[in-house]
């Protein structure tokens, strides 16, 4: 693991814990890593000055206090009111709503045609490509949340299917 001292582009600084440099590359190039304070996604590393520790040095120097502003919690989706008995919930499309939705079935359409299907296996096989144990190939499968933070947590990288409400009515 890898401590970043990161600051967005407002200003604030923060720190954010890695698994390798790579994965940070990886993260920061794709708008993954926001800044708590205000959610901007240009974010660069701070300059940081490395934590040696002597072997001859008595007593180590206490870590200086890091004053990080408290973070603002993310934003959420207002929730749905409650829906009378015999009603359903329905919503006008936008002509750009209606274009992602489209997409997003290309996408998963793609992925279903083109990569192998695995099941519950998903994790172990993602390993096996990712650690060179397997022929690297498209697959996808099933993960629960903790399987997934797992395959997370080791720098593998995939990403969920995107389900659309109308598939399963």
């Amino acid at each position: 693991m890898i401590r970043y001292a990161l600051n967005c582009d407002q200003g604030h600084a923060f720190e954010s814990w890695f698994s390798n440099s790579a994965a940070y590359d990886k993260q920061a190039k794709r708008g993954l890593v926001n800044c708590p304070v205000c959610g901007s996604a240009r974010v660069e590393k701070a300059i940081m000055a490395p934590r040696l520790s002597r072997a001859d040095a008595a007593d180590p120097r206490p870590p200086a206090p890091n004053p990080t502003p408290t973070p603002k919690p993310p934003l959420q989706p207002a929730p749905m009111p409650p829906i009378p008995p015999g009603k359903s919930a329905v919503a006008i499309m936008s002509p750009q709503e209606r274009e992602l939705r489209q997409k997003l079935k290309e996408l998963r359409d793609h992925v279903t045609k083109n990569a192998n299907y695995v099941g519950a296996k998903f994790p172990e096989e993602a390993r096996k490509i990712h650690y060179g144990e397997a022929e690297h190939r498209s697959i996808y499968g099933e993960a629960s949340p903790e399987e997934a933070k797992q395959l997370h947590d080791e720098g593998i990288e995939f990403h969920p299917l995107p389900i659309l409400p109308d598939e399963y009515n």
